[in-house]
């Protein structure tokens, strides 16, 4: 199963501040013991939503919106994608996450994506193939 990490925004990370060394070295050193463990599938940091923006549809017609945005706990400042056997794996993951980024105090979100298979009969068999080859480009482009 795979999920995505999502490190939530706070007020360091909405003004721009870059993590110190140490912080910088746990991370590297939990994103390696996820790769050595065979789960990790991707991660990384975002800048503050000041550098963003949000499209926001209405009757279908656009309307972009920069940064930034008022609810930093809502917003996302990092990830990571791994794949595991369950749920409880995934949260024994995170609980590993290091202590020293915001300063201890964060907020992580754990979030299962969808398997093809839980799109049932919708997902046709030729819509099911598109996204297989697609994601076969994408893995031979890493």
């Amino acid at each position: 199963m795979r999920f995505m990490i999502i490190r939530k925004a706070d007020a360091q990370t909405e003004a721009g501040v870059m993590p110190k060394t140490e912080l910088l070295e746990a991370m590297g050193n939990y994103m390696a013991e996820m790769e050595k463990a065979g789960i990790l599938r991707g991660g990384d940091g975002l800048h503050p939503s000041s550098k963003g923006a949000k499209v926001k549809f209405h009757k279908g017609r656009p309307t972009v919106i920069d940064g930034p945005f008022a609810e930093a706990k809502e917003i996302i400042a990092g990830y990571a994608i791994i794949d595991v056997a369950s749920r409880a794996e995934a949260i024994e993951w995170v609980k590993k996450w290091p202590a020293l980024d915001g300063d201890g105090e964060l907020e992580l979100e754990i979030r299962p994506f969808f398997e093809a298979d839980e799109f049932g009969e919708e997902f046709t068999p030729e819509q099911r193939e598109r996204e297989a080859a697609m994601r076969e480009r994408i893995e031979k482009k890493r």
